[in-house]
């Protein structure tokens, strides 16, 4: 059996509606901020019970302008974990910032025992970064910022429509940032991202940062960049952000299924589940021992697992100038040598999970 690990083909396998939509929008020549881009903005926002959502052309830039806006200076510091995807850091970099780590706990996110020391009188900002579709714990995190006067920022690509105490990731902090690269949450054929913000102010400010800073056609108000989310993807993106409840529901059922099927097998240990959190399971991560051979075994069976992330940010090679050394962040690097990742996309039936859970168990000795 083959278990694939992208859902795309599954998801756009009948386009024709959306092509319809396309259809349309050719037919008005609206290609750049028009109509259809401000009505998928409403729409995310209103999703997420805030005021304004922007539309930009990556998760990275989702990151970049909301520090931007902040106005940092060369040695202003952004702390944020040890443990992310690349884009987390290359956003801080490119604001002329230096990112600060701390390591995260076994919830794959920010460890906030951490955080309060690591805060400098050049903290501009913090950011965490709600990995694998979980969310940081935002109560502690932003009573320590407001407590020391430091913005958070949250990198809420890997988890859009979580949820804790009803109120959803990227709504905590000044702005929220959103991917919807084909592999996340909601995605669309192409790079795109969201930001969101209760802020009028940052509302203004980021949305003419994304387009040349113009205040209007011919007018520059401050200097920006080209970040315009693009009118045909917030046509993809409307068409599937309507399906985003059924999509999160349907993954958590699946991760649930896993958890039952998983738990207890020598060997492999599942993460803790809060359960006032609304894990929306980007993927469905857990850690292995012998995880190398585990993850052979896998492929080897026709399942595409994935490692998440096998040699830790603060040790790849661009990163030298900060000076870290193996070891400066154990649980980063405990998880590094032992996560292992499953795919649990609203596609994924009970066959194909039955077969991984099986699969993992012969490889430990099981029934």
């Amino acid at each position: 059996m083959h278990v694939r690990y992208s859902p795309l083909p599954e998801q756009y396998a009948d386009p024709e509606e959306i092509f319809d939509e396309l259809r349309a929008l050719v037919k008005t020549g609206d290609f750049t901020l028009g109509k259809v881009v401000s009505e998928f903005e409403a729409d995310f926002a209103a999703m997420l019970g805030v005021k304004h959502a922007i539309g930009v052309g990556s998760g990275t830039d989702a990151l970049k302008i909301p520090l931007k806006a902040l106005e940092p200076e060369p040695g202003d510091e952004v702390i944020t974990t040890a443990n992310t995807f690349w884009a987390t850091v290359g956003a801080i970099c490119e604001t002329g910032a230096k990112p600060v780590f701390i390591d995260c706990d076994d919830s794959f996110c920010m460890d906030v025992n951490q955080l309060a020391s690591a805060i400098t009188p050049r903290t501009k900002a913090i950011m965490p970064v709600h990995l694998t579709g979980d969310i940081s714990d935002m109560a502690s995190i932003t009573e320590i910022a407001d407590r020391h006067g430091v913005p958070v920022i949250e990198d809420a690509c890997q988890s859009l429509y979580a949820e804790v105490d009803g109120q959803y990731a990227g709504s905590f902090g000044v702005a929220g940032a959103f991917s919807m690269h084909p592999l996340k949450i909601i995605n669309v054929w192409g790079d795109a991202g969201v930001i969101v913000t209760n802020d009028d102010e940052l509302n203004r400010k980021y949305r003419l940062l994304r387009n040349h800073g113009l205040r209007n056609r011919d007018e520059m108000e401050i200097l920006g960049y080209n970040s315009r989310l693009d009118s045909v993807q917030a046509v993809v993106g409307k068409w599937i952000l309507r399906q985003l409840p059924d999509i999160v529901n349907k993954r958590a059922q699946n991760a649930a299924y896993y958890d039952a099927g998983l738990d207890g097998i020598p060997g492999i240990r599942l993460p803790a589940r809060n359960p006032g959190v609304k894990h929306v399971y980007l993927f469905y991560p857990f850690l292995a021992e012998r995880r190398e051979e585990l993850y052979r075994h896998c492929i080897d069976a026709g399942i595409e697992a994935k490692i998440h992330y096998p040699l830790p940010l603060y040790l790849q090679d661009a990163l030298r100038f900060l000076g870290h050394k193996a070891g400066d962040f154990p649980v980063t690097d405990r998880h590094a040598n032992s996560i292992i990742s499953l795919p649990v996309d609203q596609h994924m039936t009970r066959e194909a999970m039955d077969f991984v859970i099986d699969t993992i168990k012969s490889f430990y000795g099981g029934n």
